[in-house]
């Protein structure tokens, strides 16, 4: 019978890649652990995250791999992930324990910005991810809605940091904790800039691989205290497939480009309705905008969202799509739009630092 080697192993899984990143495993530095007893041989695939879309794929194919080796009689692989920082060598100051900050932007209200961020965190949360989110559209704080978080006190520590509550797995901080529900949010820049920089600095985040930020909508101060402040991962922009909504997502992917932030993709909502009778799809708002935009802009597309009633029920009453029915089509699309997103991430941290210049925005 052949003897196996460590050496032998290896070679065998340099035939098993990483699409995104287009490199084989091996020379990614994915295997570890790799042990050989008696022709058993173990090993642990550690990913840049638990979202990874193919990770089954990849297991499978690593213990093909070994499995066709001679004197090979059984194959053990565990799956782990490591979330890497995307842009490690940037020169603001990142926040403490937070791997990786990502925008949810958008050009226009009305285009579900939240629900998709809300959702998207809480996709990140159940594939094994630290995540927090928070609630930066302070003149229409809608998270804690979302989240069913009710009238939740925010809460500090012996050094008078925020901890933030958590829901659903996620940690939050919202303005819609400080202030009343029906009040009037009326702020002048310097103000939002205050409320945003103690969101980021005054938190006691704790270990995070994500922190998503739900921004308001258009372009605006918030983008441009987020872009001075913290070095950001990327920016999702959300739209729907019709024209009005597509104009103003160029403008949204534009600021972000010009504030130095890299467009980690764009998400199309609302992209069409099915039927629940007759399973018929009708493209309400259009068809393919989003797609098409993303591809005009060179910038990737992450997937498409359904009208479904329930995402507008879930979030009305505060148990999100991806919670309350996590096997249906419409979370199915929210979980493969998160598991994209971080592969976008993973992308980007293999990928040079560049320097980041003086934004001058007036």
């Amino acid at each position: 019978m052949a003897s196996t080697t460590e050496q032998s192993v290896l070679d065998a899984l340099r035939s098993v890649r990483d699409p995104d990143l287009h490199k084989d495993i091996v020379t990614l530095g994915f295997v570890k652990d790799l042990r050989i007893e008696d022709g058993r041989v173990a090993f642990t695939i550690d990913l840049t995250t638990p979202a990874c879309p193919v990770k089954d794929q990849m297991r499978e194919q690593a213990r093909a791999a070994v499995a066709a080796l001679p004197g090979v009689t059984d194959v053990q692989v565990t799956m782990t992930a490591t979330v890497r920082t995307a842009r490690p060598g940037d020169a603001r100051a990142p926040i403490p324990g937070v791997k990786n900050i990502i925008a949810v932007g958008a050009g226009k209200g009305g285009v579900g910005k939240t629900t998709v961020a809300v959702n998207l965190a809480i996709a990140l949360a159940r594939s094994g991810s630290r995540v927090g989110i928070i609630d930066g559209d302070v003149y229409g704080p809608n998270v804690p809605i979302m989240l069913g978080a009710g009238k939740t006190q925010l809460m500090a520590d012996e050094e008078q940091k925020i901890i933030p509550p958590e829901f659903h797995g996620i940690a939050v901080v919202s303005m819609g904790f400080l202030a009343a529900e029906d009040s009037a949010i009326i702020w002048r820049g310097p103000m939002l800039h205050g409320i945003i920089r103690q969101f980021f600095q005054e938190v006691r985040w704790g270990q995070l691989d994500y922190l998503v930020i739900d921004m308001p909508p258009g372009t605006g101060d918030v983008a441009l205290t987020l872009s001075q402040t913290v070095p950001v991962a990327g920016a999702i922009v959300v739209t729907t497939p019709q024209q009005v909504s597509l104009s103003d997502t160029r403008r949204a992917v534009r600021m972000y480009q010009k504030l130095n932030i890299p467009v980690l993709g764009l998400i199309e909502n609302m992209s069409y309705f099915v039927c629940p009778s007759c399973r018929h799809e009708s493209d309400i708002f259009g068809r393919g905008g989003g797609e098409e935009t993303a591809a005009a802009m060179d910038v990737p597309f992450l997937g498409r969202i359904p009208i479904y009633q329930p995402i507008r029920v879930g979030s009305d009453t505060g148990r999100p799509i991806v919670i309350g029915e996590p096997e249906s089509p419409a979370a199915q699309a929210f979980v493969h739009v998160a598991e994209q997103a971080a592969a976008q991430v993973s992308i980007a941290s293999y990928q040079p630092a560049a320097p980041v210049p003086v934004t001058q925005v007036e």
